[in-house]
């Protein structure tokens, strides 16, 4: 990494965003020391343009960014940092501070989807249904999904394929959440399990 300050009057426009979400977090600008901070201390520090002076993200809250990887992008003048929050990032609470609510993609909606129906327990809802005849058939009914879907893998039918590869996952959301996981836990294993 070789940074070019002199090209942007010293200061570099450092991106933040979430390590696991890949949600962007927030902008700030670091100078040279700013950059050697962040790297020695494992939180990210900007140069603050209004108070004129090296600012530690989370300093005052507590709500430190903790460093998990720093690129540049490729004309060495913007940085990109994936780092872990640690608590709201937005000194307005919220956790973007472009507004953001969650930027995790369609699995993580459905996996809320199928939480809340849990929680209404509505009769006529076939999560509600499934989850009420015990975790046994929850995971039974995944198992044969998995069956289905190896089936499926065997045969050149496209669309039958992936139609049993959504089944799958979708009853593999409803055992996550039966068991009381969700698919950021199992994200948490599989980035364990890449060290």
């Amino acid at each position: 990494m070789n940074p070019d300050f002199n090209k942007t009057n010293g200061l570099l426009p450092a991106i933040i965003q979430d390590a696991i979400s890949q949600q962007v977090l927030m902008l700030g600008y670091m100078n040279e020391e700013a950059l050697e901070k962040t790297k020695a201390d494992g939180r990210v520090t900007f140069f603050s343009r209004s108070k004129n002076r090296l600012w530690t993200k989370g300093e005052t809250s507590g709500n430190y960014l903790k460093v998990q990887e720093i690129k540049m992008d490729c004309d060495n003048d913007t940085l990109l940092i994936s780092a872990l929050p640690l608590g709201p990032v937005c000194h307005t609470g919220t956790q973007s501070c472009f507004g953001e609510t969650d930027a995790k993609g369609f699995l993580y909606k459905l996996e809320q989807t199928i939480a809340d129906r849990i929680t209404a327990d509505d009769p006529d809802s076939y999560v509600s249904t499934l989850l009420k005849r015990g975790i046994n058939k929850v995971a039974q009914k995944v198992g044969e999904e998995a069956v289905e879907l190896v089936i499926e893998a065997k045969d050149n039918n496209d669309d039958l394929f992936k139609n049993e590869a959504a089944d799958l996952l979708f009853h593999f959301l409803m055992l996550l959440k039966a068991k009381g996981f969700g698919l950021e836990d199992i994200e948490k294993v599989l980035a364990a399990r890449q060290k």
